[in-house]
């Protein structure tokens, strides 16, 4: 049986006024009108729900007894829309920042203060994403805006800003011959080239161009990387090499999640910066969105001068 909320509006008010005419006038609709509701009303439930005559409107024994479950319908949806106002109030302050290390670098509370004088309400929330998605929750939507490494899969549907350049370290197990070639050369850097034969860990295949970049195969020749296993967060990179399964390359900025307990990183020479952006969806024009982008790119013009691409 599908009754409306506006029978039952309409019941309660005929109910309350008992009078057809005060009720119309209260529920701004008119008097016919009204009569035509409750007589379809009645015939949808089978039942009378008022006594009419001339003079007087009385409830029947039924329509006494729908009342207050009318009553108790028209109050839970009064609170259920009311649920409904505040989520989207909530929605419209609340800015989902994806990620899948933290950010560091002091860049959270910059853009949070930039954030905050554009849009006092703002409400940012910060979401961890597994190193599979390269998108950091912005793929799929889970993620209003996100920092991603570059380069980004269909980075066409992307607009980003640039908040950090970083050279690329390699992390190594202490004692690893590359260690000491480190510490010999005048500049405390190993060339890329002479990492060519070791096995490297990879980000999951899921992560696209961004697993390419991180095994540096534009700097290889073409010569495919030897894998030694896959990792999908700084915990697994840091076990996986301190337990000899292979050496990573990372960005300078993230070297203390993993360089710890006989892990160490030095310098690559040979391969270019890393880049962390802070990127939303092309299409999406949410005040919210755009402040925090806007603000990305003052504190990324700063150290940075890539462009926001698409703005």
């Amino acid at each position: 049986m599908d009754i409306h909320g506006r029978d039952l509006r309409y019941f309660t008010a005929v109910a309350e006024e008992l009078s057809f005419t005060r009720a119309a006038e209260r529920l701004f609709v008119s008097q016919p009108a009204l009569s035509k509701q409750i007589r379809m009303l009645e015939k949808q439930l089978g039942v009378v729900l008022f006594e009419r005559d001339r003079r007087t409107v009385r409830l029947t024994a039924v329509g006494e007894a729908l009342l207050p479950h009318a009553h108790e319908v028209l109050a839970a949806w009064q609170a259920a829309e009311a649920a409904v106002q505040g989520a989207k109030t909530a929605e419209r302050r609340t800015l989902v920042i994806g990620m899948s290390t933290s950010p560091g670098r002091g860049l959270l509370p910059a853009l949070r203060t930039r954030l905050v004088s554009r849009c006092p309400q703002a409400q940012p929330v910060l979401r961890q994403v597994n190193w599979a998605d390269p998108s950091a929750g912005l793929a799929d939507g889970s993620s209003d805006v996100a920092f991603v490494w570059l380069p980004l899969p269909d980075e066409d549907r992307y607009r980003y800003a640039v908040v950090a350049r970083e050279p690329r370290l390699v992390a190594l197990p202490e004692g690893h011959p590359l260690a000491a070639r480190a510490a010999s050369d005048p500049e405390g850097q190993v060339d890329f080239a002479d990492l060519l034969e070791e096995p490297f860990l990879a980000l999951p295949a899921e992560a696209g161009p961004l697993r390419d970049y991180w095994l540096a195969l534009d700097a290889r020749d073409g010569r495919p990387p030897r894998i030694g296993g896959v990792v999908a967060s700084a915990e697994e990179t840091h076990e996986a090499v301190s337990g000899g399964q292979g050496i990573a390359l990372l960005a300078t900025g993230n070297a203390p999640l993993v360089v710890r307990d006989k892990v160490i990183a030095v310098p690559v020479r040979g391969i270019s910066p890393s880049r962390l952006a802070v990127a939303a969806a092309q299409d999406d024009r949410r005040p919210l969105v755009l402040a925090y982008l806007a603000a990305a790119s003052e504190v990324g013009a700063t150290t940075c001068c890539d462009p926001v691409p698409g703005a």
